[in-house]
């Protein structure tokens, strides 16, 4: 069988059993690096795409995927308004609301979030809470009823349950003999939903429309109409097909503008990490150039030898390149099978850690996710596989050339 000159002297370098044991640590440690190298930059990847898809997925969940509304932040006829947007082809659900600032107190517990007024009925085509519900329904928000529904943080931060009473306060005031009287309403819990995304179950509460309405004075009209789209990526795009069919003075607004600053961020952040993480590739590399020159210094005596046999410079540098190729090689295939076997398993993994270390790592009222999740992309592995093997080739050139630069007549003087 056929087998390439530098191809079967490269390997039987390999194979061999050096007098030097310390080139094979040397060449164990190098091998090492790359697999370590290889595993982490898969890993956090990994797990950095899951954040943003969790992170995505949640937002998108509690937030629209697009809303209309006009400059003085005041729909009167969001009916039609609704109908008229309706009318794309890419909308597939709209839902009134009524956003603002409020005070919520119960007792002497004071604290500040978001209240939003919505139609329960429509609401279920535009978010997920009423599927986030861990007690009671949005559906009991009723016109009159004067029910809110808050997230789990901000339940236990006020230390409320169902049927409790919270008094909520608007940044508006009505005018009295007595002086100026802040807008107060005393609301009755009906619901409490867990997002899982603690900026959320810290600050948002929900009531009806129409005592949204009543509490901010607002009448019939509303502060606009949220839009669920059949690809939140057309975002964009149906955002501005709306600006163009829409009444002077309406506006449209998306999701990734929204949250561009913060999604950008994670990207960034990913771009970062790469880079940083594959230093420790590069490092493992060079690791590589200090194992072949110690193997061209070791084996000045061969070299010559084959030198004397007829053997080209290229060939010699072929032999080398094959070793150093064949370190990376290994390195970078265990670093692909531990980092893909670690990806995939990072949620099973992490619980199991805390239970063992008594400590979470991810605490909810710190981090936007108390979960740590991982999603495991082909390009990723891909691109670090290309990498750490381009680093792996690189470092094997210059000792190649220092073998193949070896005078034979030198290197024999002394043998």
């Amino acid at each position: 069988m056929f087998r390439p000159f530098e191809l079967f002297i490269g390997l039987r370098y390999s194979r061999s059993r050096r007098r030097n044991h310390f080139i094979s640590f040397i060449s164990l440690i190098s091998m090492l690096g790359v697999m370590l190298g290889v595993a982490a930059l898969i890993v956090v990847l990994s797990v950095m795409n899951g954040f943003e898809q969790e992170l995505r997925q949640r937002i998108l969940g509690m937030t629209a995927h697009a809303t209309v509304s006009n400059f003085d932040i005041r729909v009167e006829q969001w009916p039609r308004l609704a109908d008229q947007v309706a009318g794309h082809p890419h909308v597939i659900g709209t839902a009134p609301y009524i956003e603002g600032e409020a005070i919520f107190r119960h007792g002497r517990i004071l604290t500040g979030g978001m209240l939003y007024g919505v139609l329960p009925a429509r609401e279920g085509q535009v978010s997920e809470v009423g599927q986030r519900m861990v007690a009671g329904r949005l559906e009991d928000l009723t016109d009159g009823g004067y029910g809110v529904v808050l997230g789990k943080a901000l339940a236990e931060a006020l230390g409320v349950g169902i049927g409790d009473a919270v008094d909520l306060m608007v940044p508006q005031a009505n005018l009295t003999p007595a002086g100026l009287i802040p807008r107060l309403r005393r609301f009755r819990v009906v619901g409490v939903f867990e997002v899982g995304m603690y900026e959320y179950d810290r600050t948002q509460a929900f009531v009806h429309l129409a005592d949204a309405a009543r509490l901010m004075s607002l009448g019939d009209a509303v502060s606009g109409v949220r839009l669920k789209l059949d690809d939140v990526y057309r975002a964009p795009q149906v955002s501005r097909d709306l600006v163009q069919v829409l009444d002077p003075g309406y506006f449209a607004t998306d999701w990734t503008r929204r949250h561009a600053n913060f999604f950008r961020a994670i990207r960034t952040e990913k771009t970062v990490m790469f880079i940083i993480l594959a230093m420790i590739v590069g490092v493992a590399a060079f690791n590589i150039v200090s194992t072949l020159v110690m193997v061209v210094t070791d084996k000045q005596g061969d070299i010559a030898i084959l030198r004397t046999l007829g053997a080209s410079p290229a060939s010699i540098m072929g032999v080398f390149i094959v070793q150093g190729v064949l370190i990376g090689t290994v390195g970078t295939l265990a670093g692909v099978a531990v980092g893909v076997l670690i990806a995939l398993n990072v949620e099973t993994l992490v619980p199991f850690i805390e239970r063992a270390a008594g400590f979470q790592f991810l605490p909810a009222d710190v981090y936007y996710i108390s979960e740590l999740p991982s999603r495991l992309e082909i390009t990723d592995v891909v691109r670090i596989s290309v990498l750490a093997f381009a680093l792996s080739l690189l470092s094997t050139l210059y000792p190649a050339w220092r073998a193949a630069r070896i005078d034979p007549a030198e290197a024999l003087r002394y043998e």
